[in-house]
């Protein structure tokens, strides 16, 4: 390697390896393993005490001082500012906050604020009626700062809408009332039933807790500030709110209720929903999504029989219907067998 490196000022380093017959990765690898060693090395290096740093004397009596009885339950700045007042300086603030946490004596000494750790709900529906959704929003009426209140129940398997009401307040009574009507309405036995929603005031409530409790169906709440732990009924309402007629005030409730009549309907029976293969609700709600599912392959068979080469010979398959709806799905683990395994030098 000398020789290279004897020649490589002349000739340039490829050079001089091909005269030398050595390889050109080689040099490299040397020299970076050289820089390597010599960075160890500096960082090895004992630092030297500054020559304005404390002696071993003037750090105890500062440590001393703040540890004293007098000013044991004062902050460094009230210390410094009393002895300063007083005609003594031992040092600045930043240096008795330093030599304190150099040897572990600062905290926060006020109690603090800890929020209880919430479970995140985790909520599985593989057919219609086991998991419901609701929420309550606002419609905005005629005048400022008045609005009406739309309550929604929602089938987060299907998607369908099995019970709303638009009412001039939000009241635990009423929510509980349309819960009620609901659940008998769709005969739904005892047991059976999950009811989701967020931690509103309506939602957690005594009156609906306890109705819950008669009907034996499961509660459960989101966590608080997280959006998320309700999706079903938070897209919902974005649909609500995003049709091209959907008005910015209603002229009365009962205008609001009468647009709300005719969405319902059309949500339910004509809106064809993204998240379960752009079926109907009511089509997955009543069991008839698997006939409709093998209508389209039979139409899409007969398209590719008749053109193949516009699919370019891959018959096409209609959207799929998921087999389960989720709230919040667990974390997959990931086995052993499937990490990158970790290589140290």
């Amino acid at each position: 390697m000398s020789g290279v490196t004897e020649l490589e000022p002349g000739v340039g380093l490829a050079r001089a390896c091909r005269v030398m017959n050595v390889d050109r990765s080689r040099v490299y690898r040397e020299r970076s393993a050289a820089r390597h060693l010599t960075a160890l090395r500096r960082t090895a290096l004992v630092r030297c005490r500054p020559p304005l740093a404390f002696s071993d004397a003037e750090r105890q009596r500062v440590l001393d001082t703040l540890n004293s009885e007098r000013f044991a339950d004062s902050s460094p700045r009230q210390t410094y500012a009393t002895l300063l007042d007083e005609g003594v300086y031992l040092g600045s603030v930043r240096t008795m906050y330093r030599l304190l946490a150099g040897c572990a004596q600062i905290r926060e000494r006020r109690n603090q604020l800890v929020h209880p750790v919430y479970a995140k709900p985790e909520l599985l529906a593989v057919q219609a009626n086991e998991v419901w959704s609701w929420d309550i929003t606002k419609l905005r009426g005629p005048g400022k700062w008045t609005c009406f209140h739309l309550y929604v129940i929602l089938d987060i398997f299907s998607r369908y809408v099995v019970g709303w009401m638009i009412a001039p307040r939000e009241t635990a009574e009423l929510a509980e009332k349309l819960i009620a009507d609901t659940v008998a309405k769709h005969n739904i036995a005892p047991g059976s039933l999950t009811l989701h929603a967020d931690r509103g005031t309506s939602m957690r409530s005594k009156p609906v807790a306890a109705l819950l409790v008669d009907l034996e169906v499961a509660k459960s709440h989101s966590r608080p500030h997280v959006s998320d732990d309700n999706p079903y009924s938070e897209a919902q309402f974005k649909t609500l709110k995003y049709r091209p007629d959907f008005p910015d005030r209603f002229g009365s409730i009962e205008d609001a209720r009468a647009f709300c009549q005719a969405f319902f309907v059309w949500y339910n029976t004509v809106h064809r929903h993204s998240g379960i293969g752009f079926m109907t609700p009511e089509a997955v709600h009543y069991g008839l999504a698997a006939e409709l599912t093998r209508q389209r392959s039979d139409t899409l068979d007969a398209a590719f029989l008749a053109n193949p080469k516009r699919f370019k010979h891959l018959a096409p398959r209609p959207p799929e219907v998921p087999l389960a709806a989720w709230i919040n799905p667990p974390k997959r683990k990931v086995p052993d067998s499937a990490k990158p395994s970790t290589v140290t030098h």
